[in-house]
C-alpha cells in the first residue's frame, strides 16, 4: 500500500518534471505574464509556483499562463507593426518620418530645451554650436550634472566613437565629431575615440585584417575634423583591449543578465555569441578607469557621451551598471539622424552610396546625387509651386541645410522664400550643392595632410598632460 509520503513525493517528481518541460519550452521566450501582481518571465513564475502543487494543479497553471503570455505577444506584435517604426544601433528605418518624441518616451532620456543652450554659452563663453541652436542635438541624459559639475570647477572627459565599416565617412558620420570638435574646444577637456573595428568585423562580416585596414583609413578622416593631440586619444578595440579596459568589461558583463542584454537590444537564438558579447565593450568607455594612462586615481571622473539617439541603448545598460561598480554614470547628449538623400524614413547609410553624400565625393558627384535623389517638397509643377509654397517638413535639401548652413539669416531667408514658393526647388538645390561642396572639399585638403605618423600619434598609448589646459 503506497503511503501519503510516497504520494507526495510522487506528486513532487511529476511536478518538477512538469515545471522543467515548461522552463524548456518557455526558454527564449519574450512574453511575460502576471501571475502574482509582479512581471516576471513566465517560466521562472511556474517553476516559483510549482512548489508544492500537484500535477494536475501545475497543468492547469501552465495551460492558464500560456493562454495569457500567447495573447500578451499577440498585442505586443500588433502595437510593433502599428508603431512602424525602428530604431536599433544596427537599423534605423520607418514607415513615415521618424517620430523622435516616441523614441524620448521610450528610451526615457529628456528634451534638450533652450535653457541649456545658454547655459553653454554662459558657462563657455562661446556662441553655441549650430548643432545646439537647430536642435540637431536635441535629447540628453544627465547634461545639467555635467554643466553643474563644471561650473563647480570640477572637470569631465567626452567620449564617442565610429564603428568602420567603410573607406570613407559620409556627412551622417561627421555630424557627432563636428559637434564633438565644437565641445572639446570649448570646455578644454580630453576626449577618447572608439574605433570599434570588432562590432564591425562581426557585424558586416569583414576579415579582422580588413576591419583593422578600415579602422585606420577612418581615424585620418576623423583627425581631419581638427581635433587636438595634445586633448585626445584614438583607440582600436583590436588594439587596445585588455588590461583594466578588459577588466571593466568583466565587471560589467557580470552585471547584465541574458535575458536583459536580449530585451535591450533584440538578439535572438540566430545571433552569434559575438554579437551578445559586445555591448561591454562599447560600455566601458565611459569609465575613466578604462584609460590608467589618462586618468590615474580620478575613478569619479564624469563622462560626457555625444552620439545619435540610436546608441541610446547602450548607454541605458552603462548607466544601469555603473552604480554597482562604483562608478558615476555617464551623462548622454543625442542627436537626430542625419537623413538619407531619399527621405526621413531612416538615417543616411554606407550600405547604398546613392542615399549618401561622402567626405569622397566629387563636386560634380555632389550635384548629381543632389539633383537626382534629394527628395524634394516642392509641388508638381511651377504653378503649382507658386501658389502653394514647398512642404519643409519632407524637403531633404531644406533638412540639410539645417545641419550644414552656417548662416542664421540666410536659412530662415530660404525658409521663408522656398516655404512660400517664391524659391524654386532647382534654386535650393543649387545652393545646398554649393554650401555641401564648400565643405567636402576643406575636408579634403584636411585629410590629405594627415599622414600615417599623426595617426599614430593620435593613436598612441600616452598620457595628456596637458587635456585641461
Amino acid at each position: 500500500m503506497q503511503n501519503s509520503n510516497d504520494k507526495e513525493t510522487e506528486d513532487q517528481k511529476k511536478t518538477t518534471v512538469a515545471a522543467a518541460e515548461f522552463d524548456g519550452y518557455c526558454e527564449g521566450q519574450l512574453v511575460k505574464v502576471s501571475l502574482s501582481g509582479n512581471q516576471e518571465p513566465v517560466h521562472t513564475q511556474i517553476t516559483e509556483a510549482a512548489m508544492g502543487l500537484g500535477a494536475e494543479k501545475l497543468s492547469l497553471l501552465i495551460s492558464e499562463a500560456y493562454r495569457d503570455a500567447h495573447q500578451k505577444s499577440v498585442q505586443a506584435m500588433k502595437a510593433l507593426e502599428e508603431e512602424q517604426q525602428v530604431v536599433t544601433p544596427w537599423e534605423v528605418s520607418s514607415k513615415g518620418k521618424i517620430d523622435y518624441d516616441k523614441l524620448i518616451d521610450k528610451f526615457g532620456c529628456k528634451r534638450l530645451d533652450q535653457s541649456y543652450v545658454d547655459r553653454v554659452f554662459k558657462l563657455t563663453n562661446r556662441e553655441p554650436h549650430i548643432f545646439l541652436r537647430r536642435n540637431v542635438f536635441f535629447a540628453h541624459r544627465d547634461l545639467n550634472e555635467i554643466l553643474d559639475a563644471y561650473e563647480r570647477g570640477e572637470k569631465f572627459y567626452l567620449y564617442t566613437g565610429r564603428g568602420p565599416s567603410s573607406e570613407a565617412l559620409h556627412l551622417g558620420h561627421l555630424v557627432p565629431f563636428m559637434f564633438t570638435k565644437y565641445l572639446q574646444d570649448a570646455f578644454k577637456v580630453p576626449l577618447v575615440i572608439q574605433l570599434t573595428d570588432d562590432e564591425k568585423c562581426m557585424w558586416k562580416n569583414l576579415s579582422v585584417e580588413e576591419s583593422k585596414r578600415l579602422a585606420r583609413e577612418n581615424a585620418k578622416d576623423i583627425i581631419a575634423c581638427g581635433f587636438d593631440v595634445s586633448r585626445t586619444f584614438i583607440f582600436s578595440d583590436f588594439d587596445y583591449v585588455g588590461g583594466a579596459f578588459y577588466e571593466n568589461m568583466v565587471k560589467i558583463a557580470k552585471c547584465v543578465t541574458y535575458n536583459q542584454v536580449r530585451g535591450i537590444f533584440g538578439f535572438t537564438g540566430e545571433d552569434h555569441i559575438g554579437k551578445v558579447s559586445f555591448p561591454p565593450v562599447q560600455a566601458v568607455p565611459s569609465f575613466p578607469r578604462s584609460f590608467p594612462h589618462l586618468f590615474p586615481g580620478q575613478d569619479k571622473l564624469r563622462c560626457l557621451i555625444p552620439c545619435a539617439i540610436d546608441q541610446d541603448p547602450y548607454f541605458r545598460m552603462t548607466r544601469d551598471a555603473a552604480p554597482r561598480l562604483g562608478y558615476t554614470k555617464p551623462a548622454l547628449i543625442e542627436s537626430l539622424f542625419f537623413p538619407a538623400l531619399q527621405g526621413e524614413t531612416g538615417k543616411m547609410s554606407a550600405s547604398d552610396a546613392n542615399s549618401a553624400i561622402y567626405v569622397t565625393d566629387s563636386r560634380k558627384d555632389i550635384k548629381d546625387k543632389v539633383n537626382k535623389y534629394a527628395f524634394s517638397g516642392g509641388q508638381d509643377s511651377v504653378e503649382n509651386h507658386r501658389k502653394l509654397g514647398a512642404n519643409l517638413e519632407v524637403d531633404i535639401p531644406f533638412k540639410y541645410l539645417s545641419f550644414f548652413l552656417e548662416d542664421d539669416e540666410e536659412l530662415e531667408h530660404i525658409r521663408r522664400e522656398y516655404g512660400s514658393g517664391r524659391m524654386l526647388t532647382g534654386e535650393i538645390k543649387k545652393r545646398l550643392v554649393e554650401v555641401l561642396s564648400e565643405m567636402v572639399e576643406r575636408h579634403q585638403a584636411a585629410r590629405a595632410l594627415v599622414t600615417d605618423e599623426m595617426v599614430d600619434s593620435f593613436m598612441a598609448v600616452r598620457p595628456l598632460p596637458n587635456m585641461f589646459k
